[in-house]
């Protein structure tokens, strides 16, 4: 189930609607098969093997993404396919910080330009990455998708970071939203 005009088919079923996304998480159309579409590490949106570089294209392919399990699904109303996504669908690039200490609020924004609040709803993690065993960090951008932070808003994360004791562990991490997010064991 590929070929040039398939993308351009669901892209002709997203629903025009006001302000917002699109509701997938109500749609649970039949699964048509997979689609030659992959998300990489850095962000960029492939379709059969190239680059998609028509940003608004990406924009409104990302706001029909969604994650059952461990895989990723391009949901409209009557039709569901499979894509690949090498880490996580979007890249967290540029961060805004608002107020310091315990008020600090950190503001992200991806590459697909959705802006998301790191809090209770939108939590911080750090994983190590098992191949680099470089940190690996993430925000939640909506249910079940997440950001990959990119290495130069991490490094703004780690200027940001206070000690605190978690669990009789220092350790380095930020506030945003009221909550405390461990980044790494303090040295």
């Amino acid at each position: 189930m590929s070929g040039p005009g398939k993308a351009n088919d669901l892209l002709a079923q997203i629903p025009k609607t006001g302000k917002g996304l699109p509701p997938v998480h109500l749609w649970n159309p039949d699964f048509c098969g997979d689609i030659d579409m992959r998300i990489a590490r850095d962000g960029t949106w492939f379709y059969l093997g190239t680059p998609i570089g028509r940003k608004p294209m990406v924009r409104l392919f990302s706001t029909i993404i969604r994650r059952d399990g461990d895989d990723y699904f391009l949901i409209t109303p009557v039709e569901k396919v499979g894509i690949k996504v090498d880490d996580a669908p979007f890249v967290a690039v540029l961060l805004e910080v608002v107020g310091e200490g315990e008020s600090q609020v950190l503001r992200f924004t991806t590459n697909v330009d959705d802006g998301v609040e790191a809090g209770p709803e939108h939590p911080l993690r750090v994983t190590i990455d098992p191949e680099t065993q470089e940190p690996a960090p993430y925000v939640h951008v909506r249910t079940n998708l997440e950001a990959l932070i990119h290495r130069n808003v991490f490094y703004q994360l780690v200027d940001l970071a206070v000690s605190r004791e978690v669990d009789g562990q220092r350790w380095l991490g930020v506030w945003s939203g009221g909550e405390f997010f461990p980044i790494g064991l303090e040295p």
